[in-house]
């Protein structure tokens, strides 16, 4: 059996982290995805889909993502039933992301964007199975002075150089 989601899309508000009880940290947010055909009016439809992410890629999440970043999701999908306060059952369908991607750079008008935020292009919050990674700090040492391991680089630092490639080296 398979359940997997995979969906790229801006989010349409800024994340909002919330801990339970036991201090596990959770936050929520929704993505805006364009659907791949225009409607009968020749309109593109969008999809807004709430996402849930846990512990320390949570509190990434709610540190580097704002309104209107470009995010990949990839998790599994999840359909919960609870009462609400009127006694009705509510059921909810929700993305619960595995590993989440920030995109694009952002801009300095975005809030933590003076942690150096600004810098996090393509950079990776994930958890569990797959190893832990951050987002790029624009510092090169790390609180403790310790060195940075390489998933602390801005992976664009160098993009101004130019790749000199000979159409015989390309795949395709």
């Amino acid at each position: 059996m398979l359940n997997r989601v995979v969906l790229i899309g801006r989010l349409t508000q800024d994340p909002e982290l919330r801990y339970t009880n036991s201090g596990t940290a959770v936050a929520s947010f929704s993505l805006a995805v364009d659907r791949m055909r225009n409607n009968a009016n020749g309109e593109r439809e969008t999809d807004f889909i709430n996402i849930v992410v846990w512990q320390k890629q949570a509190e990434l999440c709610a540190q580097y993502l704002h309104k209107g970043r470009l995010a990949a999701v990839d998790g599994r999908l999840q359909i919960r039933t609870y009462e609400n306060r009127e006694g009705q059952k509510v059921r909810v369908a929700e993305v619960v992301a595995e590993s989440v991607r920030f995109l694009d750079r952002g801009d300095s008008t975005n809030a933590g964007a003076t942690s150096g935020a600004s810098g996090a292009s393509s950079a990776s919050a994930s958890s569990g199975p797959r190893g832990n990674s951050s987002p790029a700090p624009a510092a090169r040492t790390t609180p403790d002075n310790k060195r940075p391991n390489r998933f602390d680089e801005d992976p664009f630092a160098d993009d101004s150089q130019t790749v000199d490639i000979s159409d015989d080296d390309l795949p395709f």
